[in-house]
């Protein structure tokens, strides 16, 4: 397994948006960030970069459930910065199957809707169209707040 089939499975999973953040890494939501989606995995694009090998490949959502006995797994440990919300972090990519991985990433994603507010759920049972018009709408929304903050902030001449 690697980034890229990575990448594409998660795409296939219902609701799932991809953003670039933090540098080079992929984040994965449950429906898109400005509506109130939530991150359900992560994928470090730095771990190619010879300076980074000590980083994780992949963090994603574990639960409570799960997160005891997957931190078990050697080469498994908990996620930076995440743990307490019980992400996982993985070391090298052979560490499951692609099956397995598959398994994993859709539990991930499974647990992460399940905690979606009501709202969020709503929105994203809309028709495509109508959802893309709200999220177009709350992008200008949101882009026009962050304008009028910043005008709010600038010292006077």
């Amino acid at each position: 397994m690697d980034a890229e089939r990575i990448r594409t499975y998660l795409l296939t999973l219902p609701h799932a948006v991809e953003t670039m953040q933090w540098g080079a890494n992929l984040v994965f939501w449950v429906g898109d960030k400005t509506i109130g989606g939530k991150m359900f995995a992560l994928v470090n694009l730095d771990r190619d970069d010879v300076r980074n090998k000590t980083s994780p490949v992949i963090s994603y959502a574990a639960g409570p459930l799960r997160y005891s006995e997957l931190l078990e797994i050697e080469g498994i440990i908990p996620a930076p910065y995440m743990a307490r919300i019980y992400w996982v972090a993985v070391e090298r990519w052979s560490i499951f199957r692609a099956t397995e991985w598959e398994q994993q990433l859709s539990a991930a994603h499974t647990l992460t809707f399940n905690k979606l507010p009501p709202r969020t759920r709503a929105v994203l049972a809309m028709s495509p169209t109508r959802q893309k018009r709200l999220i177009a709408d709350r992008k200008k929304l949101l882009a026009a707040r962050a304008a009028a903050k910043l005008l709010d902030t600038e010292p006077y001449n």
